[in-house]
């Protein structure tokens, strides 16, 4: 089992989570995040005057999913059409992390490993 993490813009959420169940991964969930990477931030109106501020920190959403091994290299793809800028993508489209899943346990039977996804 692996996980896989997806940082990615906010605005690409639903379109990454159904390209998601697409490709057959029907358990993920996503939280949001602040935090600074390449993009080094945007810029941002403050004011009525048309003034602009650049904050270092922006938002993003995470994606978290576990699946089968077998399926890392679909689900990445999957993450990839779905939350790539068009044409050639841009600095800030996000991340993917893929870690490995010990072991893993449903609390409501018990289930252990693979049987509890």
């Amino acid at each position: 089992m692996i996980c896989i993490e997806a940082v990615v813009r906010p605005e690409r959420v639903s379109s990454v989570t159904l390209a998601l169940e697409e490709v057959g991964v029907p358990g993920f969930y996503y939280y949001n995040v602040t935090g600074q990477g390449r993009q080094a931030g945007v810029e941002v109106f403050v004011g009525r005057a048309g003034q602009t501020s650049t904050r270092s920190a922006v938002q993003k959403t995470c994606i978290r999913t576990v699946v089968e091994d077998g399926m890392k290299e679909k689900v990445i793809t999957a993450i990839i059409e779905a939350s790539k800028s068009p044409g050639e993508g841009e600095i800030g489209d996000g991340k993917i992390f893929v870690t490995a899943m010990l072991d893993l346990a449903r609390v409501r039977t018990n289930e252990r490993g693979e049987a509890a996804l």
